[in-house]
């Protein structure tokens, strides 16, 4: 519980003060936070303005959500505390397919990032990927030869995108590549962002065999961009939350998918 009093604070304090509490509720209002932190409603929209900056947080009429939209992405932080115990049912559905001697690839997705703590286990490894994080995580195991992909930074995603890294991409041949998006529907998976779906798609011909891991809150929903039609990917795997009509729909268009027990 943050406390009130939250102008003698410092902005920078609060501002954290701020983006913790977004993230953790998914979304606030700016009333809200004025009263919480006592201070006027015109220093919070300044906050909310340099949060929304730095992309931790998206302002809309009213308030302020970490929560994805069919044109913004959530910032990775919230999408590290997003859907837990789903991601890691699909990671270790995921790690399966893995074995030893492979060359594989991930995206800069936390689906993906949950599947490269499981990673080791299964070494020796060439693993190739663009995610800041799952950089770091592997950089410490010996038996993986890690590749990092370049290319311009982005800190919403904690990543590197843009013209360079494609073309990494595209002069690489890796056996397994995972990828997440943010929502599928109709046969398609889609992102909001152009940026991130020419890397996706990039990874995915980069690959033999392509993997779209999902969770089930992405399932019926529809982004601005698409990314792939569902028959792009070998496999699908999706956690066992997904409800009757979203799997339906999967059928209808005969994905081959498989149920991961969270």
């Amino acid at each position: 519980m943050v406390e009130q009093g939250g102008g003698a604070r410092g902005p920078e304090r609060r501002r954290q003060d701020i983006a913790d509490i977004v993230l953790s509720a998914g979304s606030v209002s700016a009333a809200g936070l004025a009263e919480r932190f006592g201070v006027s409603l015109m220093t919070i929209h300044r906050d909310l303005d340099e949060l929304a900056r730095q992309g931790v947080v998206r302002k809309h009429r009213g308030g302020v959500t970490a929560q994805p939209s069919g044109v913004f992405e959530s910032s990775v932080a919230y999408r590290m505390k997003s859907m837990r115990p789903a991601k890691d049912a699909i990671a270790a559905r995921a790690a399966e397919m893995v074995e030893p001697g492979m060359a594989v690839m991930l995206d800069d997705s936390t689906t993906a990032l949950a599947l490269a703590r499981r990673l080791a286990g299964v070494a020796p490894l060439t693993v190739v990927t663009n995610f800041l994080q799952a950089v770091n995580l592997l950089s410490a195991e010996r038996d993986i030869r890690l590749m990092a992909l370049g290319g311009d930074y982005d800190p919403l995603h904690d990543s590197f995108l843009g013209v360079s890294c494609v073309d990494a991409i595209e002069a690489l041949n890796v056996d397994l590549c995972f990828v997440s998006t943010s929502a599928v529907s109709g046969g398609f998976a889609f992102h909001q962002e152009q940026r991130i779906v020419s890397v996706k798609r990039a990874m995915l011909g980069a690959a033999a065999r392509s993997v779209l891991l999902i969770d089930h809150s992405k399932l019926s929903r529809v982004a601005l961009h698409r990314v792939a039609p569902l028959s792009a990917f070998d496999r699908v795997i999706v956690d066992d939350g997904a409800g009757a009509d979203a799997l339906r729909g999967l059928d209808e268009h005969k994905v081959a998918y498989e149920l991961a027990t969270a």
